[in-house]
């Protein structure tokens, strides 16, 4: 790959992650109001569109020759074998919420479905395109020179995972703030573990789904912030996801 190409990758890694921590442009001229439903979820998957269309024509018409891992073969064998911690976390994190969360809410159907899942759909193939099939590969390629480029993109790319989810819990504890980082960075070397391992991206899209249902009980709440005793389930639970990932990473 040539030198304007990484260029190029640089700066569709940086705007896709503006755009998706800002919410823009969408959120310029994006209010749909239905039912129940929370507004901004509508205008960040509305985004999500602008995002999945500025990769598609850059990536085709600009850098044809990145692999970002869409492909169909490996998917089950893949889940099948790193796929069960992935989903135990989710599980636990889900119980984690149930037990901290005060549900006095009834939301609707369409509630449910929209912010619960549908969205979660979205996010999870969002940010692993432009964390693992960019960003890590792009700090991969940058490190080619060392023995344990991977890794060194694997660590890093998680990190900057870990800090970008700062945004959405500005104003909370900085217990909050800090094991919020924590989390994600031990969830992100999961699924860029995964990733090199499988050269697959839908694995860890699949898998990035199915952890992130967990926050399905705040749709049952009129709470907003994380109940301190789910943070010390969740908190070791990730560690331990984190310590996994290291390993089957060093194992070879």
């Amino acid at each position: 790959m040539n030198k304007k190409e990484l260029i190029i990758i640089s700066v569709l890694t940086i705007l896709l992650a503006f755009m998706d921590i800002s919410g823009l442009p969408s959120a310029l001229f994006v209010n749909i109001n239905i039912l129940d439903i929370n507004p901004i979820y509508f205008t960040l998957m509305i985004n999500f569109l602008f995002i999945g269309l500025i990769s598609f024509f850059t990536l085709k018409y600009l850098c044809p020759s990145w692999k970002l891992g869409f492909n169909k073969k490996g998917i089950v064998s893949g889940l099948k074998k790193y796929g069960l911690i992935g989903i135990v976390v989710g599980i636990i994190s889900g119980i984690a919420f149930f037990i901290g969360l005060t549900l006095d809410a009834r939301p609707s159907i369409w509630k449910v479905l929209i912010e619960g899942i549908i969205y979660y759909i979205g996010v999870a193939i969002i940010e692993e395109l432009y964390v693992r099939g960019l960003l890590l590969n792009l700090i991969e390629k940058k490190s080619y020179k060392s023995k344990n480029s991977s890794l060194i993109a694997i660590i890093v790319s998680s990190v900057i995972f870990g800090l970008g989810h700062i945004f959405g819990v500005l104003g909370e504890p900085m217990l909050v703030i800090a094991t919020k980082v924590i989390w994600t960075i031990a969830m992100g070397i999961y699924f860029g573990a995964i990733y090199k391992k499988t050269n697959n991206l839908w694995i860890p899209i699949i898998l990035h789904f199915i952890i992130n249902i967990c926050a399905l009980p705040y749709c049952f709440t009129t709470n907003t912030s994380y109940p301190i005793i789910s943070l010390y389930i969740i908190l070791p639970t990730y560690l331990i996801l984190g310590f996994y990932s290291l390993y089957i990473i060093k194992k070879g």
